[in-house]
């Protein structure tokens, strides 16, 4: 079963991780190709204007697939040299895919995101958890480390004292916890996520898809640069949307008093 699916809801794309039996692990031999194709697919297409990740069943992400890990023949086994090009080729492949996404990407949580799916969810820009949601950095209960950037995206989300009391204890923290430390924006009734996840979805969609674009990666470029080049990437992408038809429309919009009616 491939790692992921993809529909769509207008202008809302959709990406279900779907091995439910398994809790929806990732980490397979071809996995980080089969999220790439999929998010490139999302990044060439301009009528996409947002795009929900979730977990089908009962569980958002249980992390890597240990049984796989602890296979002698696996692909975890070998030289040391073996598992990091492993890793590159494949787990690294699957978390810039994601990260790479060009427009909002929202994680509606529902169930367990432990380990790499913790860290799956922290690719995401927004994220919403189901009451039954869960989440933890449990790498060092392995013997291993956070191997696919975790121990970067979790420090910025929740604080380096946080996130560090999840890496070096493994503890396990509930969705009212994970709200309260800023993990997630908002806690729904499990059954509410799905609708609320389309209906923020569908918000963030509504307007217009360059600027959209455009703020997105002024935020990831914000993350890595000081304020002076900021301002000059802001500049650049300010001049960009300047030139867009929506633009105009949104200046008319305001002017005749009424809903702006951004290009579909």
């Amino acid at each position: 079963m491939t790692a992921m699916k993809l529909k769509r809801d207008g202008p809302v794309a959709i990406l279900t991780l779907d091995r439910p039996a398994a809790m929806n692990p990732l980490g397979a031999a071809g996995d980080g190709e089969t999220v790439r194709a999929l998010c490139d697919e999302i990044n060439s297409d301009l009528s996409i204007r947002s795009v929900i990740l979730t977990g089908e069943g009962k569980a958002f992400c249980a992390g890597g697939d240990v049984k796989a890990i602890a296979d002698p023949a696996g692909a975890f086994a070998g030289s040391a040299l073996k598992i990091r090009d492993y890793y590159q080729a494949n787990i690294h492949r699957l978390a810039l895919a994601l990260r790479g996404v060009q427009v909002p990407l929202i994680a509606a949580v529902n169930g367990a995101a432990i380990g790499l799916g913790c860290d799956v969810a922290c690719m995401a820009d927004i994220r919403l958890a189901g009451r039954s949601a869960k989440f933890g950095a449990t790498f060092l209960k392995l013997g291993l480390v956070p191997g696919d950037g975790g121990s970067w995206l979790l420090p910025r989300i929740i604080g380096a004292s946080r996130a560090s009391e999840l890496f070096y204890t493994g503890k396990i923290i509930n969705a009212q916890t994970a709200h309260k430390w800023g993990l997630v924006s908002e806690v729904l009734d499990d059954d509410a996520l799905p609708q609320a996840a389309l209906a923020l979805a569908k918000q963030v969609a509504s307007m217009p898809s360059h600027s959209l674009r455009l703020t997105k990666m002024l935020i990831r470029q914000g993350e890595a640069t000081g304020y002076d080049q900021a301002l000059q990437d802001a500049a650049l992408a300010q001049a960009i949307s300047h030139a867009t038809p929506d633009h105009r429309e949104g200046v008319a919009a305001v002017i005749e008093k009424r809903e702006p009616q951004f290009n579909r």
